[in-house]
């Protein structure tokens, strides 16, 4: 085992006293003298009443905690207190009636992190590359014992899949199999798959089964009927029990959904002793529990300690129960509570405002994982009138140890995850847990559903857990494995599809010395403390005079534009200011009707435009290339290509509109990236108009208020998807050349193309057609960073120092994983 250097030290320095210390404590008071007897007649006084017995001492017993220690895995000090009944002067263990811990503070491994190898899409079960519409999913995933061989279950192809990871970095399916059901869930016991299946006719007659799997043949050896819908399978630490989560889920069509709806849920025990054949079950009921809908539990998810408790949540119920497997028993019950938010998002409203509130917020857990045998974790996702986009650390008596709080939102939108859109719903939706010990740490792992992404936690002390890593999944990240004998760490991210550019697939991380290679970006606080919300980086500019400085816009996902400006001399990169584009001149408000929408210009000033391409120019002024929106041949035009020049604060010095036979034309996909070379503006417009073979570039001679045009060839599509072709972007190299982006509109197995070419302009004139070059197939780039191949790279920057800066639009984290990479190319050209 790797000691922590800090914390052995702490340890030691905590040696130094007694191991053990006993305080005595004050002797008792003298009793009081009794009160002299009331005289008789021809009585005597009465005699002084006997002096009082001695206190107890009360004693204190300190013991250094090592390192590893289950309470404080980086040493500390365990306090314990009671009363010397038997007048020793020494704190016996049956004396002890309180204890704490005082850990040593948790110092973060920076010499180790958890980074993504591979993420293998599951539709491969179905086609070698990928190439079907039939959804599949990966929802909960399970390893072999050897952790070798996954498991996973696909819900809506009704079947298991295998997955070999004998080389995590390549992994390769190996098959499936079919069930009668919908799989919910599935653990592993020795060398069986246990898989919970659903064979429910409708909410009302409800069926299931516990599926025993040989994982070495991949066949069904025995089905034992659980009597209702499963939902969640745990294993226990000794492998002597299974328990089976009977949800019987609600009609959520049915009354608004709101329970009561019987049938009830409960769990099954399942007694794994010998072989399957021989395996028995008991059923434990949860009725009468919960506050909330007591005759109708819904039991979500379940974990097991290694004192063989089970600890079960109760979703709808906001509720957790413990239940002691040996018996039946239910050790101890309560509810899961409620929150008060601060510093959230509560309104969708196209806008990250975090400086919102919401009060007694349900924490309704979802998955759950035990930190010990005293200690647990809640990822409380939310379901009816909850959510505390958070999670929670309770002890066995119901006591809330830790609560996040509004960290994991406000993290998400450091990170340019947040999903704004589900921001009156539960912000980014903590789905589940994973605790595992990898060496020298103790991690906590919560996977966020709607930010895509999972959190990392040192948590040696488990009460204090601590931030230490955000890793990008695939789509919908609901199971977790950690397979720490192998330093992996596997997700399964569930949405999968094909039209929407997403695919189901499992996400595999490997912990070891190499530097975190997420985020690429992060930002700083704004001056309230919050962070400076971005997103959706739709174009890139370098700064003509540093090389650590590059701009980049939002696009119209969100209102009220603005410019970022962003640190690159670090990694990540950093946004270091937002700039509101705001129209404080008229400019844009004294357009003609119809060249932009309605509500282009808020009542403040600030803009809600497309801005797909920005340029910095040298004295200090940005140019925004705006898309517009709609057709002028096939349907209404909703908004106009237009050309936007800013001061240096952002505020609108001029706008440039197309000629109107060009504007005659207009198709959605116009301008998508501007560059500025010698006076003029070359803009990339991203596909060929109406009756137009090749896309256009424009060229407007900012003196002389001219447009003319040339005319770019793209490539063919290649996707086995099919789709289109198009430009992303345009950037200045010098010498009247041009660097830009083309692009498919795939992601994933379907992307092909992903190319930066540059072309001459010089010598050229109004229509003519350039000549390109390839410069770099991106393609084995974006393979690099070990997920899926992101659909929509926007953005290009040179920097002085001759790097080529890429990133993608990760489309306002709204059917997307929300990844941003931004990559250093090098000096490529």
């Amino acid at each position: 085992m790797q000691f922590k250097k800090t914390a052995l030290a702490w340890g030691i320095a905590l040696a130094t006293p007694l191991f053990l210390v006993a305080c005595g404590g004050d002797d008792g008071r003298d009793g009081v003298n009794g009160q002299d007897g009331v005289a008789g007649n021809n009585g005597s006084p009465g005699s002084s009443g006997a002096d009082g017995s001695n206190g107890l001492n009360s004693l204190i017993r300190q013991t250094n905690l090592h390192v590893g220690n289950e309470h404080c895995f980086s040493g500390g000090v365990m306090i314990e207190s009671g009363r010397d009944s038997n007048a020793d002067d020494s704190l016996s263990d049956s004396e002890v009636t309180d204890t704490s811990y005082i850990c040593a503070p948790t110092v973060l491994n920076e010499a180790k992190n958890f980074n993504r190898i591979a993420a293998i899409p599951v539709c491969l079960q179905d086609d070698t590359s990928c190439d079907s519409d039939d959804t599949t999913a990966a929802e909960i995933v399970a390893a072999s014992a050897d952790g070798m061989t996954l498991i996973y279950t696909d819900s809506p192809a009704e079947r298991i899949g295998f997955v070999d990871i004998a080389d995590p970095s390549k992994p390769s399916v190996l098959g499936v199999l079919g069930l009668a059901g919908e799989p919910t869930s599935v653990a592993v016991k020795d060398g069986y798959a246990l898989v919970g299946v659903n064979t429910a006719q409708d909410f009302i007659n409800v069926s299931g089964s516990l599926d025993v799997v040989d994982i070495a043949s991949r066949s069904t050896i025995r089905s034992i009927d659980v009597g209702g819908q499963p939902d969640s399978v745990a294993v226990s630490p000794d492998g002597n029990y299974a328990v089976v989560v009977i949800e019987n889920e609600r009609d959520e069509d049915l009354g608004d959904g709101v329970p009561p709806q019987l049938p009830a849920g409960y769990i099954v025990i399942v007694n794994l002793t010998g072989e399957p054949a021989a395996w028995t079950t008991q059923t434990v009921a949860l009725t009468g529990l919960a506050d909330l809908y007591p005759t109708d539990p819904e039991p979500e998810f379940v974990d097991i300690n290694s004192d063989n408790i089970a600890a079960v949540s109760l979703q709808e119920n906001n509720h957790i129960v413990l239940v002691n497997l040996a018996d039946g028993s239910i050790v101890n019950h309560f509810s899961a509570g409620t929150v008060d938010l601060i510093g959230i998002d509560a309104n969708e409203d196209d806008l990250i405002d975090q400086s919102e509130s919401l009060d007694g917020v349900l924490r309704e857990p979802d998955g759950l994982s035990w930190l010990s045998t005293e200690y647990f974790v809640t990822a409380n996702e939310g379901d009816l009138d909850g959510g505390s986009r958070g999670f929670t650390v309770f002890n066995t008596a119901g006591d809330v140890i830790y609560d996040a709080g509004n960290t994991l939102d406000q993290l998400t939108v450091r990170y340019g995850h947040y999903p704004e859109s589900r921001s009156e719903n539960k912000g980014n939706e903590p789905e589940n847990a994973e605790f595992a010990v990898f060496g020298s740490e103790r991690y906590l792992f919560v996977n966020s559903e709607r930010s895509s992404v999972v959190f990392v936690y040192d948590v040696a002390d488990f009460t204090k857990p601590v931030f230490k890593q955000l890793l990008p999944a695939a789509v919908g990240p609901e199971g977790a494995l950690a397979i720490p004998s192998r330093n992996l760490l596997v997700v399964a991210s569930e949405e999968d599809s094909r039209d929407d550019v997403m695919r189901s697939s499992l996400n595999i991380y490997q912990y070891g010395f190499a530097s975190a290679a997420y985020p690429t970006v992060i930002s700083n606080d704004r001056l309230d403390g919050s962070p400076i919300p971005w997103s959706a980086l739709s174009g890139l500019s370098a700064d003509p005079s540093n090389s650590n400085l590059i701009y980049a816009v939002d696009d119209s996902y969100y209102k009220k534009n603005r410019i970022f400006t962003l640190d690159v001399s670090e990694k990540p990169a950093i946004v270091t200011k937002e700039t509101r584009i705001t129209d404080g001149n008229g400019i844009l408000a004294a357009l003609p009707a119809g060249v932009l929408d309605a509500d282009a210009v808020n009542a403040d000033n600030t803009v809600n435009i497309d801005p797909e391409g920005i340029a910095k120019l040298a004295d200090g002024s940005f140019w925004i290339a705006s898309e517009g929106s709609g057709h002028a041949v096939d349907g209404p035009v909703d908004s106009m290509n237009l050309l936007v020049k800013t001061d240096a604060n952002g505020v609108v010095t001029q706008a440039v509109t197309l000629p109107d036979a060009v504007n005659a034309i207009q198709r959605n996909n116009g301008f998508e990236g501007v560059a500025e070379y010698q006076g003029k503006l070359y803009v990339a417009f991203q596909r060929a108009w109406q009756g137009e073979a090749n896309v256009r570039v424009g060229v407007y001679d900012i003196a002389n208020a001219t447009w003319s045009f040339l005319f770019y060839v793209l490539d063919a599509p290649e996707s086995q998807n099919g789709g289109w072709v198009g430009l992303s972007e345009i950037t200045s190299i010098g010498n009247g050349e041009f660097l830009v982006i083309e692009r498919d509109n795939q992601g994933g197995p379907d992307a092909a193309i992903k190319r930066l070419y540059k072309f001459d302009t010089t010598g050229l004139v109004d229509g003519a057609t350039v000549t390109k070059t390839l410069v770099r197939d991106v393609l084995p780039d974006m393979l690099a960073t070990g997920g899926l191949v992101t659909e929509k790279i926007e953005g290009i920057a040179l920097l002085k120092n001759g790097d080529v800066l890429m990133v993608n639009d990760n489309d306002g984290v709204d059917d997307s994983n929300g990844e941003t990479q931004l990559l250093n190319l090098g000096d490529i050209l």
